[in-house]
């Protein structure tokens, strides 16, 4: 691990020569989430990260929302406690994944070509294994934490959090008495800028959901019969207009800065209203930076009917909608004024926009710790597109990073691992991120 460390025999293992097989085993885990409840659930993934903390003295607990739906909380005691604790959070669930579609099975965890394979290795089973390795190497040694650390592998972050962080937070918030930070998930990720700069993206902010059901009702009939109020043509002319419809620009202050930040990094002054050329140079990470310039509101699935020659009374569909923070009221207005007064929306699932500051001695202990491994490290900080479960823990108070440090190689699309097929990632980012985490710990 990182020079902090002691010496240690021969062969020891460390958690930079086991993070990889931790992360292979949560891999082989199935967690899928289809967000109906017909998944496997999180508890095997649950039970594992327990016995893995528990070999090393921890007395992790198991708390279950629901039949199978599993979080794993455990607390380790830092030099001070007088100080305010520390959280860190990753989710153990993962999107579904089709097999036929993989060059590697995406669920049997693979090492090949410098990779660790399989659905969550980037969302977020490499988090999970980094912090797994960081916290064994650390108790296995004897280092204490310079302050309290509640670690917490959740439940259903993939369906909004439910009978996962948002159920801890509302039932057993005493789990997260004295913490006043945390990190967590889509952050600390590398983008080369040259061979002199290497950003690091830090999630200071998240836009906001509205996962949304439209409905238009219209007058059945004989699919024979001329029909001048089908449900079915009005909904799909309301969904088309949405799915084209482009927001308008708003810059937010997290926004803001990593623009100037950026526009440092290339040289060049960057317009935010005219973002086409500094997308272009943004390579795999332009589809996370792009989707925080504005709302979006992306039609997602449609239903209608249940015999061809019959024309429904009604038709439906999903719409996820995110919007930036201090701009949701902004957002459904215009969101009102695309759809038309025939269509009726109503949430499915929504939840607020976080947003904190770039400052504070824990975004130094960041920098402190991505530079003393990465010379030519720079964190930014920068907003997510999606959601995670920062939203539930700042109901708490708890002020939220994303800061899962990975440094990746220039030409991996790693936005495009997020949910996609071939998700995978570099073993070498998983023992970068041990080192970090290790030298952020010590610092923070």
């Amino acid at each position: 691990m990182s020079e902090t460390n002691p010496t240690r025999p021969a062969g020891q293992v460390t958690g930079e020569s086991e993070v990889a097989e931790l992360c292979r085993d949560l891999i082989r885990i199935d967690t899928s989430n289809y967000g109906d409840g017909s998944g496997p659930g999180e508890r095997a993934a649950a039970e594992y990260v327990a016995e893995k903390l528990a070999e090393f003295g921890l007395e992790p607990q198991i708390f279950e929302s629901a039949k199978g739906r599993a979080s794993t909380v455990a607390r380790i005691a830092g030099e001070d406690p007088s100080r305010p604790a520390l959280l860190i959070h990753g989710h153990t669930d993962v999107v579904p994944a089709n097999a036929d579609d993989w060059t590697h099975h995406p669920f049997a965890g693979e090492i090949a070509d410098g990779c660790v394979w399989g659905r969550g290795a980037v969302d977020m089973k490499d988090m999970d294994a980094m912090t797994l390795a960081v916290v064994r190497d650390r108790l296995r040694t004897g280092r204490k934490p310079p302050r309290d650390i509640v670690l917490a592998f959740l439940a259903d972050e993939e369906a909004g959090g439910v009978y996962g962080a948002r159920h801890l937070v509302d039932k057993r918030p005493g789990l997260f008495e004295g913490v006043t930070e945390a990190i967590g998930e889509v952050g600390g990720f590398s983008f080369t800028v040259n061979e002199n700069l290497r950003l690091y993206l830090v999630e200071t902010a998240e836009k906001g959901m509205h996962w949304m059901r439209l409905t238009v009702d219209g007058t059945a009939g004989h699919g024979s019969m001329t029909n001048k109020d089908n449900a079915i043509t009005e909904l799909c002319e309301a969904v088309a207009r949405l799915g084209r419809h482009e927001f308008p620009v708003r810059v937010t202050k997290s926004v803001r800065h990593f623009l100037d930040e950026l526009s440092d990094a290339l040289g060049v002054e960057l317009d935010p209203e005219d973002m086409e050329s500094t997308l272009a140079r943004l390579g795999g990470i332009a589809k996370l930076i792009g989707a925080t310039l504005r709302n979006t509101a992306q039609p997602t699935m449609l239903g209608a009917g249940y015999k061809v020659n019959v024309i429904p009374g009604q038709a439906t569909a999903h719409v996820d909608g995110r919007f930036l923070p201090g701009f949701e009221d902004e957002f459904l207005a215009e969101l009102d004024s695309v759809l038309g007064p025939r269509v009726r929306r109503e949430d499915v699932h929504s939840d607020k926009a976080v947003e904190t500051s770039f400052d504070g001695a824990l975004v130094e202990a960041m920098q402190i710790a991505l530079k003393a491994e990465d010379p030519i490290a720079r964190a930014v900080p920068y907003c997510l597109s999606g959601g995670t479960d920062a939203k539930s823990f700042s109901e708490l108070g708890i002020r939220c990073f994303g800061f899962a440090p990975l440094r990746l190689p220039p030409d991996l699309d790693f936005a495009g691992m997020f949910h996609g097929v071939d998700e995978r990632v570099p073993v070498d980012g998983l023992t970068f991120g041990v080192r970090v985490l290790d030298r952020f710990i010590d610092a923070c």
